[in-house]
């Protein structure tokens, strides 16, 4: 039997999904075939980027103030631009949050890689969290030298804590100017307090310089080590040493429970030789497993005592002081590198001098004179 007329063959292909399946075959069945896909996949667009709205600084600090954190993430992207437009931005933003800022405690963590710092802030920061109170986590990251961007990824790394609704987590990439991500994780800090943080961890990424700048930027210092570290450490050690307000050996579980103990005793022993601090505080030598949870606790107990005492004979209060005038300094210090490195003027003297010291035309420190006094001139 033909079919020869087109309706004729919709008909039995409506009823047979396919004229083959007609009874009137034998030994034939064809299955129904499989819609074809469009080429683009309708639902594209929402997975496109969306362009944000941009907000005024009205927007900003009224968003900042009533606990937004999308707003939040948005305001510290424009302090960590190094974008002019972004800067003006930010620094009204940071002005007009600064009277709902300072009422937070500031508390620095450090310690050599490994120490399990990302896994001590999330059980310290979940402990707090169910004591009632806000946490912000600004870590000092480094930065890959490719992509400029984040290594570490505190987020994937304190998951637990990522996912708390009070609880925010910042990574800061220092993309190669550590003295820039200080000053920008300083005024990030004055951000999170406006936005109802009144905790504020910050995390550093080992030992280092970076050290230096965190502990002129916290109330609290505390330094994670491990037992067993060896000797090969301890001129890096003694140096952060001294800024600690107390040290944490972390890892204290399973069979390394003797040598953390032995290690607190050598430590102990190790903080009477320095000269006493002007907080009144007597460094003190924990062991702790974060891993566990064992003795996280009793460290944040510490960290409250200590703040009862510095509050109690006003080394808190003259502490933020001595930071606020350090960080304006720093401050002037860098936009006078940034004015000097940005001048139109510099900028094309620059490269010719450059080629000059390479050339072996003019010492370095000719060339820096004679670049300098070219800008001074020009202003």
């Amino acid at each position: 039997m033909l079919y020869e007329k087109g309706d004729l063959w919709m008909s039995f292909s409506n009823k047979y999904n396919h004229i083959e399946n007609d009874p009137s075959y034998k030994g034939l069945n064809v299955n129904k075939g499989v819609e074809s896909l469009p080429s683009v996949n309708p639902d594209a667009s929402r997975f496109l980027k969306r362009k944000r709205s941009k907000l005024t600084v009205e927007q900003y600090v009224e968003g900042i103030l009533k606990g937004d954190v999308t707003i939040l993430s948005r305001a510290v992207t424009m302090v960590e631009s190094n974008k002019a437009e972004h800067q003006e931005i930010a620094q009204k933003i940071i002005e007009a949050c600064l009277p709902h800022a300072g009422n937070s405690i500031r508390i620095g963590i450090t310690g050599v890689p490994g120490a399990g710092k990302s896994t001590f802030i999330e059980a310290l920061g979940l402990h707090i969290i169910n004591g009632g109170r806000k946490l912000a986590v600004l870590a000092i990251d480094p930065s890959s030298e490719r992509s400029m961007g984040s290594i570490l990824g505190d987020k994937t790394r304190m998951e637990k804590l990522s996912a708390e609704k009070n609880a925010y987590i910042r990574p800061s990439p220092s993309a190669g100017s550590l003295g820039g991500v200080a000053r920008k994780t300083r005024e990030t800090i004055i951000l999170c307090e406006a936005a109802g943080f009144d905790t504020i961890f910050i995390e550093t990424v080992g030992v280092g310089q970076s050290e230096t700048a965190v502990h002129s930027m916290v109330d609290f210092f505390l330094l994670l080590m491990l037992a067993g570290a060896g000797d090969e450490l301890q001129g890096i050690k003694r140096g952060i040493m001294e800024m600690a307000d107390a040290i944490a050996i972390n890892k204290a579980d399973g069979q390394n429970i003797d040598k953390a103990k032995m290690a607190q005793a050598e430590y102990r022993n190790a903080l009477h030789l320095f000269p006493p601090s002007r907080s009144g505080w007597s460094p003190k030598v924990e062991i702790i497993s974060s891993l566990y949870n064992k003795g996280v606790a009793e460290i944040w107990d510490m960290i409250m005592e200590y703040m009862d005492l510095t509050k109690g004979n006003g080394f808190f209060a003259a502490n933020r002081r001595e930071q606020a005038k350090y960080w304006m300094y720093e401050t002037i210090n860098e936009h006078l590198k940034n004015n000097f490195y940005q001048h139109p003027g510099i900028k094309e003297e620059l490269a010719a001098y450059e080629q000059k010291v390479l050339n072996d035309q003019i010492s370095s420190f000719m060339a820096a004179r004679d670049l300098l006094n070219k800008y001074f001139d020009k202003l």
